[in-house]
């Protein structure tokens, strides 16, 4: 055994002094870092400011369009100065306005300051999003919409630029409403007009992904519009959204749970949904780590190295330190990316304000702000840690198991990589099933899943959270824990019969006959 730690030390050394290998470690924690802050940063500075140009030939809605964006850009601009006061020192004169929690009392300020709120000394408001422009020298409002749009095409298409406070600029989108508009409008199943289908307002841009202009026109036009139906009608609009607000709820509530605590919140739902990131690890920490061994015991293989390690080792005693040495590299990119995780938890859950969580705790459906104490809680209260550490270990073993048995009959990566791609296929069909399993975890596919050893680890991982049968974590455990010392009983004996071998790969009866010893 001192023999077999040996030479696994020497495996986890080998492979911890690689630059892939810490390229791996901090890999995992990066991208879950930038996925969090990136959109974040893009949302306030990636996106700059689009310029259009507004052209309402009925003289009815521009005035509208133009508050509805002047309304977006305060709530951008009111956002950005609470983040500024709770991330930052505030100012003497913020202090009156800042809470013992460090929430700034917006209404407050206002009350005081009036429309000069936002001259606060260190405090930068965001570049507006949307911004209007007026039309190009040669084209004017009145000319016809038809028109117009054909004359706007070189700036829509950025073949001419706009000159807007001394600087040239990209024409984002123009918006033409004709002077017919409120007629145009459609009113429903009952409107049985013949008339051909009206243009309504005319939306020009080349940006087709980004659409919060035009939805924001749309909204603001039809908006006024059913005001002055129901003004038509004789209703009052204030009473009638009142009445469209009436509705009844749905409670969604689980029998599973204690009494009391049965209702359905954000928390039950990322219990459920969490355990497919664990298996999404599980598998991609499985799959490298495996290569890992296989390209080890290739190289060794293949420039006669292993020659001389048996020269002074056992072959099982070779096999059990390669296992061990490549399991405890798998081990410790595992820890460093769980870590990562809760680390990055408990940093996003310090940076809520008790205002804030409480708010979302108060919400019928939860909030985003309960998220990373929902997760804290769903790890401290279940065995999902645990069965990560046990599935990942077993998984491990029957896997690589199989592939030190395919490495050892093998004299290149080339002819290793061709049978590889068989145990790849057998490793695709629980990422096939990664989002079906948690919608019916207890389910005949999952149940059947279960009971096949190349997958129960990543689906029972998946069912973790679901609280299947007593006899499917039982039973599966012991079958699992079977098949992965036959496995591994039978790779010793293809190992230690293979290893030496040169020339073709053996035959599957000749496997059989290396099984049975003959």
């Amino acid at each position: 055994m001192r023999i077999a730690l040996l030479i696994a030390w020497r495996e986890f050394a080998e492979n911890a002094r690689t630059k892939g290998f810490w390229v791996s470690l901090f890999l995992f924690p990066t991208i879950l870092v930038l996925s969090i802050q990136v959109p974040i940063l893009l949302e306030k500075k990636g996106t700059p400011t689009r310029h259009f140009v507004l052209v309402d030939a009925s003289g009815e809605f521009e005035p509208l369009i133009l508050q509805a964006i002047a309304d977006q850009e305060t709530k951008r601009a009111d956002s950005a100065l609470r983040d500024w006061v709770r991330n930052n020192r505030a100012p003497d004169l913020l202090a009156p306005f800042v809470q013992t929690n460090r929430e700034l009392d917006l209404a407050a300020l206002k009350r005081e300051r009036g429309t000069n709120y936002l001259n606060i000394p260190g405090f930068k408001a965001p570049t507006a999003k949307l911004r209007r422009v007026p039309l190009p020298e040669g084209v004017e409002p009145s000319f016809p919409v038809d028109s117009l749009a054909q004359l706007l095409r070189p700036w829509l298409r950025e073949e001419q630029k706009l000159l807007v406070d001394g600087a040239k600029r990209d024409l984002f989108a123009a918006i033409l409403i004709p002077a017919d508009i409120a007629t145009q409008s459609k009113r429903g199943p009952g409107d049985t007009s013949s008339a051909p289908k009206p243009t309504g307002i005319q939306y020009w841009s080349g940006n087709l992904a980004d659409t919060a202009l035009p939805d924001l026109v749309e909204s603001t036009v039809n908006g006024e519009l059913r005001r002055r139906e129901y003004a038509a009608r004789g209703l009052d609009r204030q009473t009638v959204q009142a009445i469209e607000k009436t509705r009844a709820t749905l409670t969604s509530l689980n029998p599973k749970k204690a009494s009391g605590t049965e209702q359905v919140g954000l928390s039950d739902r990322i219990r459920q949904w969490l355990p497919s990131l664990f298996v999404y690890l599980l598998w991609v920490a499985i799959f490298a780590v495996s290569q890992m061994l296989l390209t080890s015991v290739i190289e060794e293989k293949s420039n006669r190295i292993i020659e001389v390690l048996l020269s002074s080792v056992t072959p099982g005693e070779l096999m059990t330190g390669k296992l061990f040495g490549i399991a405890a590299v798998g081990l410790t990119m595992l820890s460093a990316w769980i870590a990562a995780f809760v680390g990055i938890i408990v940093w996003k859950a310090s940076g809520i304000s008790p205002a804030e969580a409480a708010a979302a705790a108060s919400s019928a459906g939860g909030g985003i702000a309960q998220v990373p104490a929902d997760l804290a809680s769903i790890l401290q209260s279940t065995w999902l840690l645990p069965a990560f550490a046990l599935y990942f270990i077993l998984g491990y073993l029957q896997y690589a198991g199989l592939i030190l048995a395919l490495g050892s009959t093998c004299n290149t990566l080339k002819e290793a990589q061709n049978f590889m791609g068989v145990i790849v296929l057998f490793l695709m069909v629980p990422m096939f099933t990664l989002t079906y399993i948690p919608r019916d975890p207890n389910g005949p596919l999952a149940v059947i899943l279960s009971w096949i050893p190349l997958y129960t680890p990543f689906v029972m991982m998946n069912r973790v959270t679901a609280d299947p049968p007593l006899r499917d974590v039982i039973g599966t455990f012991i079958m699992l824990l079977g098949y992965t010392g036959l496995v591994l009983w039978g790779a010793g004996r293809i190992f230690r019969a293979g290893i030496l071998r040169t020339g073709q790969p053996p035959r599957f009866l000749e496997l059989i006959k290396w099984l049975r010893n003959r």
